[in-house]
Order: structure tokens, then sequence, then C-alpha cells
């Protein structure tokens, strides 16, 4: 049996789509937590997801505040942890989940109207998640730097929800956010995409011509 070859640390990091938070967490408390990264990152998920299950909705916002905030600490810790272990493939799907879960109960913490509004931004948030891997197994590269800056990573978007439920801004915040991540995402994808095809197009031949 073959085996599979862990995934290499510059594919983590763009699978993550860490933003200037989590980055900054990394930066500063990465190589100082004696945690193992897959550990930190389960310090920040399981929490939130345990409260999102026995808690649902009947949560003070405070508290939403705290548990997403106790999850981008955990997890934008567990970015920047050094090391070679086999788990640390945990962390870009642990982000992933508490990313989505975490959108999704905002939204549902500012009433049941807002959670269309919640898949809505899912949606643009999932096709930004799938370039991402995509453009990196099959180009080697990643979507241009503006559009990164744009996207915020899965810790400012879950700051920014936060700060749009504590504000009361839903779920108009989450469908004009939606509109707009959809319009960027996707556009600057198609774009990409299509100049990559012409500069990469292969060679072609007269059909054998002067033959005969």
């Amino acid at each position: 049996m073959t085996a599979v070859a862990d995934p290499p640390a510059e594919a983590l990091a763009v699978f993550r789509d860490d933003g200037p938070v989590a980055r900054t967490l990394g930066g500063a408390l990465g190589a100082a937590v004696p945690i193992p990264a897959p550990a930190l990152a389960g310090l920040g998920t399981v929490p939130l997801l345990a409260l999102i299950a026995f808690a649902g909705s009947d949560v003070p916002v405070a508290v939403a505040a705290a548990a997403i905030g106790w999850a981008v600490l955990c997890l934008g810790a567990a970015t920047g942890r050094p090391g070679r272990t086999r788990l640390r493939w945990v962390v870009p799907p642990a982000a992933r989940l508490s990313e989505f879960a975490g959108l999704v109960w905002l939204a549902s913490i500012a009433g049941a109207s807002s959670v269309p509004a919640a898949f809505a931004l899912l949606c643009a948030i999932a096709f930004r998640s799938y370039d991402l891997v995509y453009r990196h197994r099959q180009r080697g590269d990643t979507p241009a730097r503006w559009v990164s800056l744009a996207a915020g990573g899965w810790d400012g978007r879950l700051l920014l929800g936060t700060l749009l439920l504590a504000v009361g801004a839903l779920p108009a915040g989450f469908y004009i956010w939606a509109a707009l991540a959809a319009a960027v995402f996707v556009g600057e994808a198609v774009a990409g995409w299509a100049i990559a095809g012409r500069t990469q197009r292969p060679d072609t031949y007269d059909d054998e011509e002067g033959e005969g």
C-alpha cells in the first residue's frame, strides 16, 4: 500500500485562508504556546460547537462573542505552531467548520429570518474555498492579493459576523456582504482562469500542410 504524503505547509496555509488577525496571533503566540496545532484547533473548535449544540440560539450576544473570540484565538495560534505533526492537516478543516457553523449560529441568534442570509454568505465563502484549493492544485497559484485582503480570512469573517450581530445589522448585513463577496470572488476567479487559459494554451500547428 502506498503511503499518502503529508500536505506541504504552503498548501495548508492556502487552504486555511488566514486573515490578518490569525496571522498576527500565529506570529505572536504560535511558537510560544507549547501545544500542538491539532490540539489548539480542538481547543478552539470543540467549545464553540458544544455551545452551539447545547445552547442553540438562546444565548446572549456577549456569550456568543466570547465563544467566537476564543475560537479565533486558539485557531489563530495554531496557524503559527511549528513542527511536522502528521495531524497538522486538521487545522484547515477545523477553521472552516468553526467559520461555517459560527456564522450560521450568529444568524440564528439574530432570528430565524437571518438564517437564509447566512447560507447565502456561506455559498460565496464556499466558492472562495473551492477556488483556493483548485487554483493551488492545478496551477500552483492563488487569487489576487487584493481579493484575499477583501476576503478577510476565516478569522476576519467570524469577527465581522459577530460585529454585525452586535450592532443589529442582520439579516441585511449578511445579504449585502454575500452579494459583494460573490461578485468579487466569482468575477476575479473567472478573470484569473481565463487569463491562465490564454497564457497556458498549448502550441497549435497547421494541419499537415505541405505534405504530399
